[in-house]
């Protein structure tokens, strides 16, 4: 791999954000009809390679029931609003309609409260009882202090999210989350990141997780580039994981652990190609905010906003664009790429001759960088 010379004493890899890189189309076109985007991870099937940011500002009990209902999966932020208050509807108003200079510092308070184990198991239950996969994340903070909550309120699949987790992480405070242990003891699938290179995934692939989350101070609400310094483009770290899951997968003799891309991804466009680097699904924030079911009222924010000593996120304006179906699935009134987005990648696979989403894995890319108007 060329690396670049940033000074005499420093050498470091190109990496690719979505916007430097364009796909290619090929000799073969189908009929978007004939397209199928449908993605399983263990034993659950979904419709739409489509998981749902676990933030307040995206994904209420009821928003990750319709989700569901759509043939995506919602995933409910279990150290949230929703399991901090009986009835956070009033704060979530309040939070859309603070003024950007008190926003973070109102947020700080009101995420104060603690985190109630009966309200874990009731938020979960509603899911659960309506019939769609049930989803809970928790931070590699909250983890051990809440894991048997959610277990045993019968969530399906398990998501640990931080803005960075490892399989090692070192602590002279306390004894930290042993990833492969808990995994190996956990009755139900875990999806744990996020990560962005080679190395760091292949050791959470190793942990057993059914799933990766791949990102890292990549979306709309993150500052983590600027408060700090930490940033992968999406593209490169897409990629790089997606090597790590083909050789993880010779060294297990077929074990798959699917990729999913998290962060980076504002429009259609951008969910296309990160499917061909090599993502088997994809985790939406802002554009989901974008909905008018959306529980964040057109504002957006991360758990990063709201952190006690060192915010790392913005509440930031997304704006109301249509239904969560017509997010989803369309019908897309405007060609901005913030409406139909599964509509996008069906008709990009079938103009590039795929019907797979694994096949589509290795359509033809170029690095061709391009400034958003």
């Amino acid at each position: 791999m060329t690396e670049i010379e940033i000074g005499r004493g420093k050498r470091g890899r190109r990496a690719y954000s979505f916007d430097d890189i364009a796909i290619v189309p090929s000799r073969r076109t189908r009929d978007p009809q004939d397209v199928s985007v449908g993605w399983q991870i263990d034993a659950y099937h979904f419709d739409l390679p489509v998981v749902a940011a676990p933030m307040d500002s995206v994904m209420s009990p009821a928003s990750a029931i319709e989700l569901g209902k759509l043939g995506g999966l919602g995933v409910i932020d279990l150290e949230g609003l929703w399991t901090r208050y009986e009835s956070p509807e009033p704060l979530l108003r309040e939070i859309a309609g603070l003024d950007p200079a008190d926003a973070i510092s109102r947020m700080q308070e009101i995420y104060r409260e603690p985190i109630r184990p009966d309200l874990i198991t009731q938020r979960l239950g509603e899911i659960r009882e309506a019939g769609v996969t049930c989803a809970g994340a928790l931070s590699p903070q909250r983890t051990q202090e809440h894991w048997k909550t959610v277990v045993d309120a019968g969530v399906d699949l398990f998501v640990i999210r931080g803005t960075t987790v490892s399989a090692e992480h070192v602590s002279g405070r306390a004894e930290p989350l042993n990833l492969k242990r808990f995994i190996y003891e956990l009755d139900v699938p875990v999806i744990v990141g996020g990560v962005a290179t080679y190395t760091a995934a292949l050791h959470l692939m190793r942990t057993g997780a059914a799933g990766v989350l791949v990102g890292f101070g990549g979306g709309a609400a993150h500052t983590t580039r600027r408060a700090l310094g930490i940033h992968v483009p999406m593209a490169t770290a897409v990629a790089d994981v997606a090597a790590a899951r083909r050789d993880y997968m010779d060294e297990t003799g077929g074990r798959y652990v699917h990729v999913i891309a998290d962060g980076g991804m504002g429009l259609s466009g951008d969910i296309v190609k990160a499917f061909a680097c090599g993502a088997d699904a994809v985790m939406l924030g802002a554009s989901l905010a974008r909905s008018s079911d959306a529980p964040g009222g057109g504002f957006h924010w991360g758990s990063e906003a709201h952190h006690e000593h060192l915010p790392r996120g913005d509440r930031v304006e997304v704006g109301t664009v249509g239904t969560l179906e017509q997010i989803l699935t369309g019908p897309a009134q405007t060609a901005d790429g913030t409406t139909n987005l599964v509509g996008a990648l069906r008709r990009a696979m079938a103009t590039t001759g795929y019907s797979e989403l694994k096949e589509f894995q290795r359509v033809e890319t170029l690095v061709a960088p391009y400034e958003r108007s």
